[in-house]
């Protein structure tokens, strides 16, 4: 049966959450924290993971905002704010947020947001490992609009509140068998939020194995590499 993860980003590097499908119903099968990209890549490759989805920018523009990333900011409303635009191609390997800054307005006429330069290497290390073939097995997926095709609307409370947490908790309980079990348990290196949010972005990549999701955008960056959200 189809076994599919979702990477979120954490201090460490990426929490990988792995939903198996057993006998139609989805199970979390583990959490783990991986260094880098290359180990996820590998069990892709080999076999072992049908389908990884990931919480970060997959296929750059060179000029104009992703159609995608408007798509969800209109979807999420109130959370809107959690949808980082996508920097320009061209401001991949800025070292400093001034030259980050200076490259995007460039390109763009805009400067590249605080949050949008933090993770910015991350967005450089998944653009390294990208290209349209590994595309059908390796998407992007927004934690939050997963969520909020889960329950019907977009969360109501932050994520990192206590509040938001239970929310999102209640979510994954209702849709993933074993998450007590697993999505519970302290990961080293990981906060809590990290781990529900690679959990939603795993819950959509098996929507996107059964073709039952939600997709915003589709066009193709200079790479030919889609510029699209799953959810």
């Amino acid at each position: 049966m189809p076994t599919v993860g979702g990477l979120d980003g954490c201090a460490s590097g990426w929490v990988l959450v792995v939903i198996a499908d057993r006998h139609r119903r989805a199970v979390v099968s583990s959490v783990t924290v991986v260094a880098d990209l290359t180990p996820v890549l590998a069990m892709v490759d080999s076999g072992e993971l049908d389908a990884v989805g990931i919480d970060m920018p997959v296929g750059l523009p060179d000029h104009d905002p992703r159609s995608c990333d408007l798509g969800a900011r209109r979807m999420l409303g109130p959370r809107a704010s959690s949808v980082f635009p996508a920097p320009m191609r061209s401001v991949l390997g800025s070292k400093t947020y001034e030259e980050a800054c200076a490259r995007s307005v460039a390109a763009c006429g805009k400067a590249i947001s605080r949050q949008g330069f933090g993770i910015l290497s991350r967005i450089g290390s998944v653009d390294r490992v990208m290209t349209p073939a590994r595309q059908d097995a390796l998407f992007e997926v927004h934690p939050e609009l997963s969520f909020a095709v889960m329950v019907g609307r977009p969360m109501i409370h932050r994520k990192r509140s206590r509040e938001g947490g239970a929310e999102r908790l209640a979510a994954l309980r209702r849709e993933l068998s074993g998450t007590d079990r697993h999505l519970l348990t302290r990961v080293p290196g990981a906060r809590s939020d990290d781990v529900l949010d690679a959990a939603a972005v795993a819950w959509s990549a098996r929507r996107r194995l059964a073709g039952t999701h939600v997709q915003l955008g589709g066009d193709l960056d200079a790479r030919g590499i889609r510029m699209e959200i799953v959810a």
